[in-house]
């Protein structure tokens, strides 16, 4: 269990030494889980880069059940009770409930804490605990961190995903993005241009000026590595999968999610099969609440071709599949950045992807064959890679050098840079701000009035249900 703490005044004898102390940082996400993704990825590599630092460093995440995970010197992770997300069980959420009432658990770790910044990657349920902390309308609370919110996935393209194209639903994900997200944080970072964008448009018409940083995520290439390629790796595989000498092996690696756009990977799979000259056989590397739909689709459509591996734990193991393939086949326009292609351009992979979404950040036509989504552009790009060698080198040399650019050990710590300086620009009450992607643009006549009128109105709602729980 996770032990209550009980609040009470700061001292100036604690508030002077909290001064003097090394940056904290309290961070908190709903996508958590154990086979989880590039998030959970983020948050590990965030943790390590803090240890080196001593940088202090806490992440809260939902959990099965409440447990505190020491990693290393400066680094803890607190796992809170929390139930099922309704629409992708593999996932937990942390509600209002664990954070309104005085004395609960998130606000004892709040407390116990004291982080200098609050850092929320969620844009659900975890959204309104920033605006709470920013007014100060949590009782239990008697201090004030830099609040920051970290963007690492669309609402809209989430929403269409699991909702459908419902009517007005671009509307509804726009005032709720202007309204409801973007005024509740003093910053925000967006993992890429792709994400930033629609911050861009919720930026419009403020009353507050906000900031917003594009910070990449990164990829561990300590493990990744062309030279892991070998003719017996490759056997095995080819044995595994049912295939031939000269078969063409494609890889999926990621989750088995309806907004990974799997649809594209499997009758992309299909068209291949058809083809009278070559043998294409597809490995896929992951775990989600699809797989069992994708498994009998194959079963039926093409039987023998796919070969599901589930979530591969072992870092040695996958960088030897991402070595020792053919082609990586990412279907996802819509990813908001994509450290599964990245990995796969480090281990000297050619890469097929969208030529939209966050994987543009990195990827285009001169180091990976970037289309648009469609089962017969992938088809022709897959082609392109097999049958073209010099122009295949050439690309998979130069995307081993864009991957060396976006190795965790330069990307954490810029994470942790740029919090530090919002730390400091708030403690010494100064305008200056690292040099940032874009800012939000003020509100002005009826705009700023009615903005104003519905601020208020919405911090009166907060105010009345934070005191409602904290009595």
């Amino acid at each position: 269990m996770i032990e209550p703490f009980a609040p009470s005044g700061a001292s100036p004898a604690r508030e002077s030494v909290a001064l003097a102390r090394p940056l904290r940082t309290l961070h908190l996400t709903n996508s958590w889980h154990e086979t989880s993704g590039g998030i959970a990825s983020f948050y590990r590599a965030l943790m390590s880069a803090a240890n080196k630092r001593g940088h202090f460093i806490r992440l809260v995440v939902p959990g099965e059940s409440d447990r505190v995970e020491e990693v290393g010197e400066f680094a803890k992770i607190y796992h809170l009770k929390s139930s099922r997300a309704p629409l992708n069980t593999q996932y937990r959420m942390i509600y209002p409930r664990q954070f309104l009432p005085r004395n609960s658990a998130l606000q004892n770790i709040l407390f116990a804490e004291r982080p200098d910044v609050v850092e929320i990657c969620d844009k659900y349920t975890l959204t309104y605990l920033g605006i709470l902390i920013r007014r100060g309308l949590l009782r239990g609370i008697d201090f004030r961190p830099v609040v920051v919110g970290l963007s690492c996935e669309r609402m809209d393209a989430n929403f269409r995903t699991y909702l459908g194209r419902l009517p007005f639903y671009r509307q509804f994900c726009t005032a709720y993005m202007k309204w409801m997200y973007f005024p509740f944080f003093d910053h925000h970072i967006a993992n890429s241009q792709y994400t930033a964008e629609e911050l861009r448009a919720a930026s419009q018409g403020q009353l507050v000026q906000r900031h917003v940083w594009i910070r990449p995520m990164g990829v561990q290439l300590s493990d990744l590595s062309p030279a892991r390629r070998s003719d017996d790796k490759r056997r095995q595989l080819l044995k595994k999968v049912g295939g031939r000498e000269d078969s063409v092996l494609l890889l999926y690696s990621g989750r088995l999610v309806p907004e990974k756009n799997l649809r594209l990977l499997f009758e992309l799979l299909v068209h291949l099969a058809e083809d009278t000259k070559r043998d294409y056989r597809l490995l896929i590397a992951g775990d989600g609440i699809q797989r069992e739909h994708w498994q009998t689709f194959c079963e039926k459509r093409v039987p023998g071709r796919a070969l599901f591996l589930g979530y591969i734990k072992d870092r040695e193991e996958l960088a030897e599949l991402l070595a020792n393939a053919d082609a990586f086949v990412h279907p996802n326009p819509d990813e908001p950045f994509g450290i599964a292609p990245l990995e796969a351009m480090a281990s000297g992979l050619p890469l097929v992807a969208p030529n939209r979404g966050g994987v543009t950040s990195y990827a285009n036509c001169e180091n990976a064959w970037v289309t648009e989504a469609s089962v017969e552009d992938f088809a022709a790009a897959i082609e392109n890679v097999i049958s073209n060698e010099g122009e295949k080198n050439r690309r998979v040399q130069n995307a081993s050098r864009t991957a060396e650019q976006y190795g965790w050990d330069v990307v954490a710590p810029s994470f942790l840079d740029l919090y530090a300086e919002l730390h400091s620009a708030s403690t010494n009450h100064i305008s200056a701000l690292p040099s940032s992607a874009f800012a939000s643009t003020q509100a002005n006549g009826l705009r700023q009035a009615w903005f104003h009128g519905v601020s208020q109105s919405a911090e009166k709602i907060f105010q009345a249900a934070s005191m409602f729980f904290s009595r």
